[in-house]
């Protein structure tokens, strides 16, 4: 199957909404990327396109692809065929006659999917009343069949052998009405394209919500109808009652408006429908109703993934009545109703122009992915962090599964990990903290050690830096002397040199030693210049450290308060 459901990985934040709504128990693959991040994309051999993802998702992560920009190109280059799935009417009901116009203009003919409804209905009753099937699951929703073929292929002897709405009316154009250009349907269901792909009768999914885009995107103008009919002038006969088909229970009231003795049951909404589809599975034959009547949309196909419309439950179903009443009163012919079945005319004219062979339809089985076993599950269990039977039923739902068990299948299958288990998640916090506990406690005692050795540093550049001051003072008066001592020698040589009575090897002697001497003053002149050179320049490396020491020592105090 090619994809219908697209994942917009940027917009992923791993909430696991999609795989908590989706019914498809192997649709939804979650990895954890290398950032810690959670992303689910989806697995588009096991989803049965129902859309329900696309609803419920708050983060516009998931999206879908239909064909309306394919459909629209095409119109350019050949006239197209538009079905106009009756649940338009209820989606715009202010707009959809408009929509149906900008096609005509467009030169495409126009055909009403409640006659191919009515068609479903008959072919139903027909198959019924004969006995050539037995107990039913509808299969107008493909997103149901899909299902069954995936997930419960033993259903499949129960599903329906009539064709959907849709199909029968592209039957009816094909083979009825020779015409055979290829058709577009407009509806506000997602998972159109998989029954399309498996029936090859409709050519292109316009899906309500891509249609209404693609009009604002180009500019085009829908007028509004201010008119509450709900007639048009389709290019064939309209249909009836089929037009309330898009309604929880459509096709069980079409069933019970000519047989109100069938015993019929409904189930509809991806958290009822397929639980009970997996039950009624388990249940023996003798407990099963005459008429399973099933869809994928808690309110029908009025309120679907690819509508998008603003109108309510109420609105829609308000709506529906109004249709229903108009349909009613043009089934009406003549006298009224004929015979004790309460056949109408159409229904006469399907019986005369029709065969039921026509409208049947062959199914596609899978294979299910087998259950692993017990022992296969234990290891999944152990990396889930789950010990003991009660940890392995929390059953808390965040992953996504109704069950730890779903959620362990899952992990077996590849289709999840075990960081995205919630109690996995918290052994792990735990295991952390117990660490992190022990660190900082480490920290503490070395920040202590630090603090201490910091205090006794701090105290030593004190006792240092005195003692520099020392040296200093003592430098300098050192060097005063030692200029005078020199000075004063100076002129004891000078004195002798011309003191012609003293004697002149004395005098030499004398003058040799006072040379020496002065030359060590002028060394030690020196010295103490470069003492004093050395002094500053330790006593600014001495400024230096005791302001790092003071910084270091205001770091250990706040590490020691947190």
């Amino acid at each position: 199957m090619n994809d219908i459901i697209i994942v917009k990985p940027e917009k992923c934040v791993g909430c696991n909404t999609c795989v908590r709504s989706c019914p498809a128990p192997e649709a939804n693959i979650v990895k954890q990327l290398d950032d810690g991040r959670f992303i689910t994309s989806v697995n588009p051999d096991r989803c049965v396109g129902c859309g329900e993802c696309v609803r419920t998702c708050n983060h516009g992560a998931r999206d879908y692809i239909d064909d309306t920009e394919e459909c629209m190109s095409h119109i350019i280059k050949e006239k197209l065929i538009i079905m106009a799935d009756p649940a338009l009417k209820s989606v715009l009901p202010t707009k959809w006659k408009g929509v149906l116009d900008w096609f005509r203009e467009q030169g495409c003919t126009i055909y009403d999917v409640s006659l191919g409804a009515d068609i479903c209905t008959w072919a139903h009753l027909k198959t019924i009343d004969q006995g050539s099937i037995g107990n039913v699951v509808t299969q107008t929703c493909p997103a149901i069949v899909k299902y069954v073929e995936m997930y419960q292929p033993k259903l499949l002897q129960n599903i329906s052998p009539i064709h959907s709405p849709i199909a029968c009316s592209a039957i009816y154009i094909k083979k009825y009405l020779r015409r055979n250009n290829p058709i577009a349907l407009i509806s506000p269901c997602i998972a159109k394209r998989i029954e399309f792909d498996d029936t090859a009768l409709v050519e292109y999914n316009v899906t309500i919500s891509k249609l209404m885009d693609y009009f604002e995107r180009n500019g085009i103008s829908i007028p509004a109808d201010s008119g509450d009919d709900y007639e048009y002038k389709f290019d064939d006969q309209q249909g009836q009652v089929g037009s309330i088909y898009p309604r929880p229970g459509g096709l069980r009231d079409n069933l019970w408006l000519r047989n109100p003795e069938l015993n019929i049951t409904t189930s509809e909404g991806v958290h009822k429908v397929y639980r009970e589809l997996d039950m009624y599975a388990r249940m023996p034959e003798s407990k099963h109703p005459q008429v399973f009547d099933v869809l994928s949309c808690e309110f029908g196909c009025n309120i679907g993934p690819a509508s998008n419309t603003n109108q309510t439950v109420f609105d829609v179903m308000a709506t529906m009545r109004q249709i229903e009443m108009e349909a009613k009163s043009r089934r009406k012919s003549g006298g009224g109703l004929l015979g004790g079945r309460t056949d109408d005319k159409l229904f006469k004219k399907f019986d005369d122009e029709l065969r039921v062979t026509d409208f049947l339809r062959n199914y596609k089985p899978s294979v299910p992915t087998p259950l692993p076993t017990v022992q296969q599950l234990e290891p999944i269990y152990e990396k889930m962090g789950m010990h003991t039977e009660d940890e392995r039923h929390y059953d808390c739902h965040a992953c996504g599964f109704d069950s730890c068990r779903e959620m362990a299948i899952a992990i077996h299958r590849g289709l999840n990990t075990p960081a995205n288990c919630l109690v996995h998640a918290k052994s792990v916090l735990l295991a952390k903290h117990s660490t992190l506990a022990l660190q900082h406690e480490k920290l503490a005692e070395i920040t202590a050690q630090c603090l201490e050795l910091s205090n006794k540093l701090k105290n030593d550049i004190g006792t240092i830096s005195t003692s520099v001051s020392t040296i200093d003072e003592s430098t300098s008066a050192t060097k005063d002397r030692a200029s005078v001592v020199k000075d004063l020698l100076e002129n004891v040589v000078s004195f002798c040199k011309d003191n012609a009575t003293m004697d002149s090897d004395s005098v030499n002697q004398l003058i040799s030693i006072l040379n020496m001497t002065i030359d060590a003053f002028s060394s030690l002149d020196d010295n103490v210049t470069i003492t004093n050179e050395s002094s500053e320049t330790i006593t600014k490396s001495i400024g230096e450290i005791t302001s790092l020491v003071e910084e270091l020592n205001k770091v250990l105090v706040k590490t020691t308060e947190q």
